[in-house]
């Protein structure tokens, strides 16, 4: 993609209307920007906002990745990353991570120690922990499918010791324990702006992928619902809006790779084309108006007129 060039015209076609009350978030002057290539496959964008970086994992390079917004620098962050995958912060400020290499959930301390959330439950060893958020109460809640551990690509091909489960790690004692243990390989996951509904991709979901919605009750969740059919898409990570919208990393070819976003009713409103299957997205920038878009090779970025969810 490195022929890649922004649009010459504004409003950047890119940039697609599929219901009217998208229209209110895109900016008339503002345009799709590739900030950073030369991945093999971006994922987990995570704001810094007290630094202006923007971290992400490239799983395939075994590495983490640090984009500056003051000098639009790339560097690199962390190798070995432990093939790191998704990635959060939590109420300290502290870097969560995903890793598939040892299989684990870990925390990077403020002196850069590292701590490990979760490795393994009832015995046996987590899958490839995937994507993670962590709530308000500090609890962390991630999803562990096979993907990183079906091949030597982004992690070590192994066989699975567990069902694909939806974890929830207890803010207080630690404690792991299984959320959800229906669902068909669990991938990005995002609370509401209130914290009471959690919107979780459903990767092998039968008969086509699809978002599912729990309501969040005193830390358990409840009423598991269809929230999306992707149809021919395919949803990846995702995170929430001031206003409740989901805006998912997604792909499935030209016209659906890139970035759909969601009204909270379930309608596709929206529809950002990139050039490359998008992975997973993140707000940030001084307002955290600024969407990033971790798209296979690269990550993009895109202002919008609306602020991600804290």
């Amino acid at each position: 993609m490195n022929d890649w060039q922004p649009a010459l015209r504004l409003p950047d076609p890119a940039v697609r209307v599929l219901d009217e009350r998208f229209r209110r978030y895109v900016l008339a002057l503002a345009k799709v920007e590739r900030i950073a290539t030369g991945c093999r496959w971006a994922e987990g964008p995570v704001w810094f906002g007290d630094q202006r970086v923007l971290l992400w994992s490239d799983a395939p390079n075994d590495r983490m990745m640090r984009w500056d917004e003051q000098t639009g620098q790339t560097a690199v962050f962390r190798t070995p990353s432990d093939y790191a995958n998704g990635n959060t912060r939590d109420s300290r400020g502290r870097l969560v991570t995903c890793e598939h290499g040892t299989r684990r959930v870990t925390r990077t301390e403020h002196d850069g120690s590292i701590t490990v959330l979760a490795d393994a439950f009832d015995g046996r060893r987590l899958n490839s922990p995937n994507d993670v958020v962590v709530a308000s109460d500090d609890s962390v809640w991630f999803s562990d499918p096979t993907f990183g551990i079906l091949t030597d690509y982004e992690g070590f091909r192994a066989e699975p010791e567990l069902p694909t489960h939806l974890y929830r790690i207890d803010g207080v004692t630690g404690e792991l324990e299984v959320a959800d243990d229906e669902l068909l390989s669990p991938n990005g996951l995002a609370f509401s702006p209130d914290e009471s509904v959690l919107y979780v991709v459903e990767s092998r979901a039968q008969p086509r992928r699809r978002i599912v919605a729990y309501d969040v009750v005193a830390g358990r969740l409840q009423n598991r619902r269809a929230f999306a059919d992707a149809g021919d898409g395919i949803p990846d990570g995702l995170r929430i809006d001031e206003d409740g919208n989901l805006w998912c990393g997604w792909s499935g070819g030209e016209g659906l790779d890139g970035v759909r976003v969601f009204a909270p009713d379930g309608t596709a409103i929206g529809h950002i084309d990139l050039p490359e299957r998008c992975a997973n997205v993140a707000f940030g920038g001084r307002s955290r108006n600024r969407l990033f878009m971790a798209a296979t090779s690269s990550v993009y970025a895109l202002h919008v007129n609306t602020r991600g969810v804290r």
